[in-house]
């Protein structure tokens, strides 16, 4: 076990960073000093740590003196302002933002891929994937080193948890609503850009000038870096759908080399952080609720494609508050 460190979360009262301090506990992570810090208005709140009562501070640029890592589960903004300062003060970042992700200083991993980078940061600062992301190569990578990944052509199905609290506020307030046969005026609608009960949107984070969004992007310059191939191409549709948490990834995926749908799912077999469930004869396949507050990722409906030549569609299914944020985060933590 590494000796104990002296660790800080930025962003402690937000969804991940709620989830961080769960996988700290849970992975009995060697804790010698818990640091928790938010913002201005949060500051003097306490909360719980096994069976210690710890208060929330200001987040500062001077926050980070004798702190060994930080976890950041703020904004960009946020991590923008003070991870420079706290790689300064000799604390290492590791930070759940998109800020420093396609920095080629900032390694950007996933322990079960690429945990050798992690170990090389010059900066001292790491960087957490996209959850989306993060959720895809965990399906996509025993696959990668059995076949060798060309392309990749995706549709994500993503939960409202992704939004924060108010995503998951709004969705609940609208199926309320819609319970009781009340009708949902512009005044319910504020996370979203139109109605996200009963409906699905085409919509997460801001669209670009070639017609893709932000998010979907993120799965392509990403994808090539955590995986070390620059010319993998990538197309992705990233869809809000009314579910509460979990996010789930239609994956058609082109490989170099011929595909063969039973040792496609024997490759998963003892890989760390994603099983296979794969029956739908019997209706077994993932979906959400399955990996809701878990630990792994799931994949199945594995088969291939009738398009693409060397080509398998996968469904993969993970919770996207936990791996792909907090969970992650903390395993980079072991890591270094």
């Amino acid at each position: 076990m590494n000796p104990q460190k002296h660790i800080a979360i930025v962003g402690a009262t937000g969804a991940v960073g709620e989830e961080m301090l769960k996988c700290l506990a849970e992975r009995n992570f060697p804790i010698k000093e818990l640091t928790l810090l938010a913002s201005a208005r949060s500051a003097g709140k306490t909360t719980t740590f096994r069976g210690q009562e710890i208060t929330i501070k200001e987040l500062t640029h001077q926050s980070f003196e004798g702190i060994d890592i930080a976890l950041f589960s703020a904004s960009g903004d946020i991590s923008r302002e003070y991870a420079p300062s706290a790689a300064a003060a000799g604390c290492t970042v590791i930070d759940n933002s998109s800020a420093f992700r396609m920095d080629p200083d900032v390694p950007l991993i996933v322990p079960e891929i690429n945990p050798q980078a992690a170990l090389s940061a010059p900066k001292n600062i790491i960087a957490n994937p996209n959850c989306t992301t993060i959720i895809s190569l965990m399906a996509l990578f025993p696959l990668h080193k059995k076949y060798g990944l060309k392309s990749i052509i995706a549709s994500s199905y993503q939960a409202v948890s992704g939004s924060g609290a108010a995503g998951i506020a709004e969705l609940e307030l609208q199926n309320k609503l819609i319970a009781n046969n009340n009708p949902i005026t512009p005044d319910d609608i504020n996370v979203y850009p139109v109605q996200i009960a009963s409906n699905v949107i085409p919509h997460v984070d801001t669209f670009l000038d070639n017609g893709f969004t932000k998010e979907e992007q993120k799965m392509l310059f990403e994808s090539r870096k955590i995986l070390q191939l620059p010319e993998l191409k990538v197309t992705c549709t990233c869809v809000r759908v009314p579910v509460y948490r979990s996010h789930s990834v239609s994956i058609t995926a082109q490989f170099e080399h011929p595909v063969n749908v039973t040792e496609a799912k024997a490759s998963f077999t003892d890989q760390p952080g994603i099983k296979l469930k794969d029956d739908p004869e019997n209706n077994i396949y993932p979906v959400p609720l399955d990996t809701t507050c878990k630990d792994d990722c799931l994949v199945g409906r594995i088969r291939k494609d009738q398009v693409l030549e060397n080509a398998l569609t996968i469904w993969a299914v993970g919770d996207q508050v936990r791996k792909g944020a907090a969970l992650n985060a903390v395993q980079i933590a072991e890591i270094i």
